[in-house]
């Protein structure tokens, strides 16, 4: 097969014609717009530009004339009126049950405090003086005059809340760390753990509260005492649970090694206790310290059952109530069928 040979180009080709326009239409050049020009004036930043048409004044209103409107004035008033008096009735209702200030003094503390009340609490063995300060609530002299304690921060042996709340917090977070370290962790742990130590620290106090009626003990911050007193056994708890972890790897209280930390914390918040609440369970006006209302000699007899109920508190119900707290589920495989049954 072959190829069709072209044919070769006339010897004189026409010419070309380009067209020529006859109206000619002008195109306006695209031109970004100028930036904006930086402005002195209070109304920078505005998004209405700050000029408009050839007033050029700002249409947003300045602050300072929105505070001098009289019917903002009035509204603010109002309001400060009406927070102050819920304020008022919120501080009226919480005072029926606690004090507001007296449960400042509990909080009233110091760093130094806190970390000489810790070694206290830890090694409580010779400590001496056990007796609470006192000063005269006015300048004169005289012997009727009414004695308060002194706060934390100025006495070691008063007995504060900052610890025992940061200890019960602690103590919470700390045992959840301890069961996901185990492999015991399920989402129910945290709860669980709060729940127990509220509720030995609430029969703790409610038992406390029903000696001291029954003992016909009184004194002014009584209650608030007893709840600080039953907070202090946290540490050793914490303490327990840490250095048991360390020695045996996170196996819980096992070996003649937890046994011994259990009972060195608890045989010294147990000391710790029975010195601190000699002063509240059994007051005396011996000692060298001025007599307030709530102090004062008690017979032999009664004193006889308050020593005995001092000693119950502080070992059988401390220990029962240590044992129950430092208590771990070192079985991770009961933990996670736990974890099944909830979930299902």
């Amino acid at each position: 097969m072959q190829r069709s040979s072209y044919a070769p180009p006339p010897p004189h080709s026409p010419p070309l014609h380009h067209p020529v326009p006859q109206h000619v239409s002008t195109v306006p050049m695209m031109r970004s717009p100028p930036p904006p020009q930086s402005q002195s004036n209070s109304n920078y930043g505005s998004p209405y530009g700050g000029q408009a048409g050839g007033g050029g004044g700002s249409f947003a209103p300045a602050f300072g004339g929105f505070m001098n409107d009289p019917t903002a004035q009035m509204g603010y008033q109002v309001g400060k009126t009406a927070l102050n008096a819920g304020q008022e009735i919120f501080e009226q209702n919480v005072n029926r049950y606690v004090s507001i200030p007296a449960l400042k003094h509990y909080f009233n503390v110091s760093t130094p405090y806190v970390l000489r009340k810790l070694l206290l609490v830890l090694f409580p063995w010779r400590h001496r003086p056990w007796s609470r300060e006192q000063r005269p609530s006015t300048s004169s002299s005289s012997p009727d005059a009414n004695y308060y304690f002194l706060p934390p921060r100025d006495d070691i042996n008063s007995p504060d809340m900052y610890i025992p709340v940061m200890a019960f917090v602690t103590y919470i977070l700390l045992s959840t760390l301890l069961a996901g370290l185990r492999g015991a962790f399920h989402p129910e742990v945290m709860g669980l753990t709060a729940t127990t130590a509220f509720v030995v620290v609430l029969l703790e106090i409610l038992g406390l509260k029903f000696g001291t009626y029954i003992l016909s003990i009184s004194n002014d911050s009584q209650l608030l005492d007893l709840v600080a007193y039953s907070g202090y056994k946290f540490v050793g708890v914490i303490v327990s649970l840490v250095v048991t972890g360390i020695v045996n790897r996170g196996q819980g209280r096992r070996g003649w090694a937890g046994w011994t930390i259990f009972a060195y914390t608890f045989f010294a918040n147990a000391f710790f206790l029975l010195r601190s609440l000699k002063y509240v369970l059994l007051p005396d006006a011996a000692g060298g310290h001025p007599a307030s209302s709530s102090m004062h000699t008690v017979a032999r007899s009664q004193r006889t059952r308050r020593t005995q109920f001092l000693f119950f508190y502080s070992y059988i119900v401390q220990c029962i109530f240590m044992w129950i707290l430092t208590r771990q589920d070192a079985n991770p495989g009961q933990a996670k069928a736990a974890a099944k049954i909830v979930g299902a």
